[in-house]
């Protein structure tokens, strides 16, 4: 912890639930710069489909972990938390408040814990990959679901790479994907304080609605097009997010535009029980009510 023993304040919670616009007012008044959680948002020119703040939006605010990998590249939660870290000790040395802001569990947890990942082993997961295309990433994905029901929980079904190093990591440690992850009972770390967005279907799925049919008027479709002519492809993690999958499915004639929206707000829907899933979970998030005044809540949670 530096000498100024300033704290980074974590904004967490589901997908459109209003984690952007919070921490944007507890930058402003604690003086912070915003260190991205959403593991999309670190890809350059993905920015409709992952609402990702324009320039303008950020009002002044540093924010850093965005724009920062290619969409070529796989997604890494090890280099994630290596440069996350990174930034955050760089904004406390200067005396100012890391803001933590995003809903990518994964991410979350390897940023506020301290997370030792466990070992590979190319031959280990070589089977697994071969297994994969034997069978399709949606058998294999009930494999893991019976192996270990919580880890299928928070792996999207149709996430080949995180499917694959689940059982990887089962195989290698003889023990649950989970038990490899640090309790969320442990003190975080830099002694973060964790805020979560509560939210109802009732409340949250309208705005889903709302934002995806948004996303696709504002040119999700032309921006999935020209990150293709950068090498975004279909089987990678960046195509695979929810609303590019879509997009992809709809250029091949496997949906039609109407579907691929539809499937989109349902394809959220799923993610978002999973996440509420996971960070109910843990005891550590003080919940605010996401459809009343956050900043006001955060500030008597924080005081």
């Amino acid at each position: 912890m530096p000498e100024n023993n300033l704290r980074p304040i974590a904004v967490v919670g589901p997908t459109a639930s209003g984690k952007s616009a919070l921490g944007l007012v507890l930058a402003h008044e604690l003086d912070g710069e915003v260190v991205n959680v959403d593991s999309m948002q670190l890809y350059r020119g993905m920015d409709i489909g992952t609402a990702k703040l324009t320039l303008e939006e950020r009002e002044g605010i540093p924010h850093h972990q965005l724009d920062v990998w290619d969409v070529t590249e796989p997604a890494s939660v090890a280099r994630y938390q290596r440069d996350a870290v990174a930034d955050v000790e760089d904004i406390l040395a200067r005396g100012k408040t890391p803001i933590l802001v995003g809903g990518s569990m994964l991410y979350v947890q390897a940023l506020v814990d301290d997370w030792q990942f466990p070992p590979t082993d190319p031959s280990v997961r070589a089977k697994y990959e071969a297994r994969r295309l034997d069978i399709g990433i949606d058998a294999l994905h009930r494999e893991l679901a019976e192996i270990d029901p919580a880890a299928a929980s928070i792996i999207e079904d149709k996430d080949p790479r995180r499917t694959v190093r689940a059982l990887e990591v089962i195989e290698l440690t003889g023990k649950p994907f989970k038990a490899s992850q640090p309790p969320k009972d442990a003190p975080p770390r830099w002694g973060t304080r964790m805020l979560g967005l509560r939210t109802t279907p009732e409340w949250l799925n309208p705005r889903i609605d709302l934002r995806t049919r948004q996303m696709f008027e504002r040119g999700l479709v032309a921006e999935v097009e020209a990150l293709q002519k950068q090498g975004l492809v279909s089987d990678s993690t960046a195509g695979r997010a929810i609303g590019y999958a879509q997009v992809f499915q709809a250029q091949r004639g496997e949906l039609t535009w109407d579907e691929a929206v539809e499937r989109t707000i349902t394809g959220t829907r799923r993610y978002v029980r999973r996440q509420r899933s996971w960070f109910n979970r843990d005891p550590r998030i003080t919940w605010l009510d996401a459809a009343g005044d956050t900043a006001a809540q955060a500030r008597a949670a924080l005081a």
